[in-house]
C-alpha cells in the first residue's frame, strides 16, 4: 500500500487549526516558506504540543498537495486508518468464499455527494467504497464536512481507474451489478454475499465500459412520479440494502 493511499490531505488554515484541536490523526503539517502571522504561530504551536512535525515548503509544493483549492499556504495530512489500494483489499479477501460488499464509485463528480457516500457506506458496515482518482472527486474540505468527519473512518478502497477496478474486482471472482433504472428491484434480486455495486455519474450515469463489466442492473423502485434519486440517496439505500442481506 503506497504512503499516499493511507491519508487524505486537508488544506487551509481554519481546516488545519481545527484538526490540530481535535482527536484527528494529524501526521505532519506542511507550511509554505512564506506563511506567516497570527493564525500560521498558532499551527506550529498546536503541532509542537502533539509532537507533529511541521515542515516548511515551497509553494508548488503545497500546491501540488492541496490539488486545488484556496489553502492559504497550509495542508496536513490526516490518517485515515481504513483507507487502502483496492488491490490491498482483495490480497486480504482471496477466495469466492469470502463474503465482502463493495460500492464502486463511477464518475462521481460531486465532493458533496461523494461525502454523503462515504457516510452511508460506513454507517451501513459495507467492506469498501472504491474511490478512483480518476474521474471522482477528491475527498477534500468538501467531502469531508459532507460526511460529518467520517471519511477519515471510511473503507475507502483507491484505484487509478473504474474500468482497472472493475477487472480487478471480476478476476477476484465478485459479482458486479449496475444500479441504474430499467433494471430489477434492488430489494427483491438475488444478490451474492460477494458483490460490487456501481454507481454512475449524477448526471449520465454509469459510462459504458464500466457497465460493460456488469451481469445485471439492478434499480431502487420509485413512485409518484418521481424520476430519480439523488446519487447519495440511492447510495444510502442500497448501501442498507446490502446491509441487511449480510444479516439475513
Amino acid at each position: 500500500m503506497g504512503i499516499q493511499e493511507q491519508f487524505i490531505v486537508i488544506h487551509g488554515r481554519k481546516p488545519v487549526v481545527e484538526a490540530l484541536s481535535s482527536d484527528q490523526e494529524v501526521a505532519r503539517v506542511h507550511l509554505s516558506s512564506r506563511a506567516s502571522g497570527k493564525i500560521i504561530n498558532r499551527i506550529e504551536e498546536l503541532a509542537r504540543s502533539r509532537g507533529i512535525e511541521v515542515e516548511r515548503v515551497t509553494d508548488n509544493r503545497i500546491n501540488a498537495l492541496a490539488r486545488s483549492g484556496q489553502h492559504q499556504g497550509v495542508a496536513a495530512d490526516i490518517r485515515a486508518r481504513r483507507m487502502q489500494s483496492l488491490a490491498a483489499f482483495l490480497e486480504q479477501r482471496t477466495g469466492r468464499k469470502y463474503a465482502s460488499t463493495v460500492l464502486v464509485l463511477n464518475g462521481i463528480h460531486n465532493p458533496a455527494n461523494l461525502g454523503m457516500i462515504l457516510r452511508s457506506v460506513t454507517a451501513a458496515g459495507l467492506d469498501g467504497v472504491v474511490v478512483p482518482y480518476e474521474g471522482t472527486a477528491k475527498i477534500g474540505a468538501v467531502a469531508i464536512k459532507a460526511s460529518a468527519g467520517v471519511a477519515f473512518k471510511a473503507p475507502v478502497l483507491r484505484i487509478d481507474n473504474t474500468v482497472n477496478a472493475l477487472a480487478l474486482l471480476r478476476d477476484a471472482r465478485f459479482d458486479l451489478l449496475a444500479l441504474d433504472a430499467g433494471g430489477d428491484s434492488a430489494f427483491a434480486a438475488d444478490i451474492s454475499d460477494r458483490v460490487a455495486i456501481v454507481l454512475g455519474n449524477e448526471t449520465t450515469g454509469i459510462e459504458e465500459e464500466a457497465r460493460s463489466f456488469c451481469s445485471q442492473t439492478i434499480s431502487l423502485p420509485l413512485h409518484n412520479g418521481v424520476e430519480s434519486l439523488n446519487v447519495a440517496a440511492a447510495a444510502a439505500v442500497i448501501s442498507y440494502i446490502l446491509g441487511e442481506k449480510r444479516e439475513e
